[in-house]
């Protein structure tokens, strides 16, 4: 083991441990108001972003660009494989800044763009772009393909399956991960939703779930479709209205297998992965709890069933 992965593993867990935590992060949803957690955010590990006067929009937008500052710290730690295993996860932050440049495209109100650093994918040229059609040639021209159309559907949803994907494609990824967030995706596009997917996407989700996912009918047969390796995000889930229960249990298993590998004896890929997914929880949750603090903190049921 090189003494960058030595290095980089004892990085991560030093910053996993910085996290927030559950507990602390129920104190912080039974606030009584955004302003009294926010103070509480700044003394933490988030007051890298955070600050007091902040919508719970823009708090939460805070909250996630703490996490991006912490991996791009983190990514500065590895050898150059590990580095690569911090961007690809760190990639959700370059979709989200797309998705703000359509509003933007549109004329409308829009959150600042994610700096990403060192970590991003193409952002650099993708941020040049004057308009979809230009946006779309980039695109085509970068690791992320060419999404099957110029329209902020087509490029959103195809970047978030092939994001999929490529998170599959790591050496250390635990594939329920993976496969698990592309059934919950592939589910909200198929059910709660009145549009047809893209050609790439549909490529990116058939090869992570197989085609029969992609021809269910309900949540049922999605799960039944895609495998004993998609079935438990989806377990108890009957109707379309329920599948943010299974995003929560998907943060929860990101988060419980994220700790055991935090434990794994060594150093390398593992604790590295294990700390990514501990921090993108706690981020996560974080941010429900902001939800909860902006409508008074009650009842802390919501957040126990959410988080």
């Amino acid at each position: 083991m090189s003494s960058g992965w030595v290095a980089g593993s004892v990085r991560a867990k030093a910053m996993a441990r910085r996290r927030l935590g559950r507990a602390a992060t129920r104190e912080l949803a039974a606030g009584s108001s955004t302003e009294q957690a926010l103070h509480m955010l700044t003394q933490t590990a988030y007051g890298h972003d955070v600050r007091p006067g902040l919508t719970v929009a823009q708090a939460q937008h805070a909250v996630r660009a703490a996490l991006l500052w912490h991996l791009r710290v983190l990514a500065g730690w590895q050898p150059g494989a590990g580095a690569e295993l911090v961007r690809r996860p760190a990639a959700w932050f370059e979709i989200a800044n797309v998705e703000e440049q359509f509003r933007r495209f549109a004329g409308g109100p829009a959150e600042p763009a994610y700096e990403l650093g060192a970590l991003a994918t193409s952002w650099r040229n993708l941020a040049a772009c004057g308009g979809p059609a230009q946006l779309r040639e980039a695109l085509a021209r970068s690791p992320w393909g060419d999404p099957g159309g110029g329209g902020s559907y087509a490029v959103s949803v195809t970047m978030r399956f092939i994001w999929a994907q490529r998170l599959a494609a790591l050496p250390a990824m635990p594939v329920p991960w993976a496969a698990g967030g592309a059934a919950l995706l592939l589910a909200r596009e198929l059910f709660r939703g009145d549009r047809t997917l893209p050609t790439p996407a549909r490529k990116a989700a058939a090869a992570l779930l197989g085609r029969g996912a992609l021809e269910a009918a309900s949540v049922r047969e999605l799960a039944t479709a895609a495998g004993p390796e998609v079935a438990w995000v989806l377990e108890g889930i009957g109707e379309p209205t329920d599948l943010w229960r299974a995003e929560a249990a998907w943060w929860r298993r990101v988060e419980d297998d994220g700790l055991a590998l935090l434990r794994s004896v060594g150093h390398g890929p593992r604790p590295l992965l294990g700390a990514i997914a501990v921090l993108a929880a706690d981020a996560w949750r974080v941010c429900a709890a902001l939800e909860l603090s902006d409508r008074g903190g009650a009842p802390l049921e919501v957040f126990d069933a959410v988080a």
